[in-house]
């Protein structure tokens, strides 16, 4: 199966940015914001950061979307949770083992991260070995503050 984006990502997308402007904090996720690869402009999207090994990383399941095309070329931005905001430096992982691992901790301690990794069809099902299969599809960032 080809990944997609679900219908009601741009809605759901648009309510959290919505709360976080309003400096209200929901649950893990957080948002991103870095500057557009063509305009320039700052472009924002709902991110839920996941520690592993004791560092941060962010997921965009679709590795071809506009905001991680956006990240790999803008390399930092800044990452908001409520009323606070971070610089951050955003580096790809591109070790294919430690992706794996990002995805599989992810989509296991993280229910509503595995369900949305199936929803986009990046994960065939919601097992580690189907979380480790989505690593193929994905970005992964590593978030670091600047």
């Amino acid at each position: 199966m080809e990944p997609r984006m679900p219908k009601y990502l741009p809605a759901q997308n648009a309510i959290m940015k919505f709360f976080t402007a309003l400096g209200v904090k929901i649950g893990p996720v957080n948002v991103i914001t870095v500057a557009g690869r063509k305009s320039g402009q700052p472009r924002s999207t709902p991110v839920t950061p996941w520690v592993v090994d004791g560092k941060r990383y962010v997921i965009a399941a679709i590795g071809t979307s506009d905001w991680a095309r956006n990240v790999r070329a803008a390399g930092d931005g800044t990452l908001t949770s409520g009323r606070t905001s971070t610089r951050v430096r955003l580096s790809e992982v591109t070790d294919p083992g430690l992706k794996k691992r990002v995805m599989t901790a992810f989509g296991t301690e993280n229910k509503p991260g595995g369900w949305y990794l199936t929803q986009t069809r990046v994960a065939p099902n919601r097992t580690p070995e189907g979380f480790a299969a989505a690593a193929v599809h994905a970005a992964v960032f590593e978030v670091t503050p600047v």
